[in-house]
């Protein structure tokens, strides 16, 4: 084997990196990992949501497929004809912003369908908010997150402080992900 084909795998090995189980393993990696990792949590979600490809899901998010299978195998599934589908449900990491009886923060979930729970939560909210429907909001009333912690954590359903939130323009929903703008 060539030197510099050596060289080569060893940097391979190097750049290779477990997958983070919990927020502070997250917030210890470099914001550029960061980043990717939160892109291919987006991949897979995209693969599952939309059932489109990998490769398609993956040119969305500007990575390469390669990238995504080796970061999130554990959330793909591999056919025998050679495709990959997203596995329905996945314990990747996902570091999202929670709405809480305590006020808005990061909560890393490590279960797909926690993090779409929470999805349907905001967008229940920020339909709240922009029309005034209230109908969505009761189907949370008793619902909470579970943190990769274990911790379970109580989502706001009061309508007198969402409303208070919404009018202080606490509320912004240009991202349900932490750190994103």
């Amino acid at each position: 084997m060539s030197p510099s084909r050596k060289n080569r795998r060893r940097r391979i090995r190097i750049a290779v990196r477990r997958s983070p189980r919990t927020a502070d393993e997250f917030y210890a990696l470099t914001d550029r990992f960061q980043e990717r990792w939160t892109r291919v949590t987006h991949v897979i979600s995209k693969m599952r949501a939309d059932r489109v490809s990998l490769h398609q899901a993956a040119r969305e998010f500007g990575l390469d497929p390669r990238v995504v299978r080796r970061l999130a195998h554990s959330a793909l599934r591999k056919h025998p004809n050679g495709r990959y589908t997203a596995r329905p449900a996945d314990r990747l990491l996902r570091v999202l912003i929670a709405l809480t009886p305590k006020g808005k923060r990061e909560v890393a979930v490590r279960d797909s369908r926690q993090a779409s729970l929470l999805g349907e939560y905001w967008a229940t909210v920020r339909k709240y908010l922009a029309t005034g429907d209230s109908s969505g909001i009761g189907r949370f009333r008793r619902k909470r997150i579970t943190d990769a912690n274990g911790k379970r954590i109580q989502l706001l359903t009061d309508l007198d402080e969402l409303d208070v939130l919404g009018s202080a323009g606490v509320l912004s929903f240009e991202s349900l992900y932490a750190g994103v703008a």
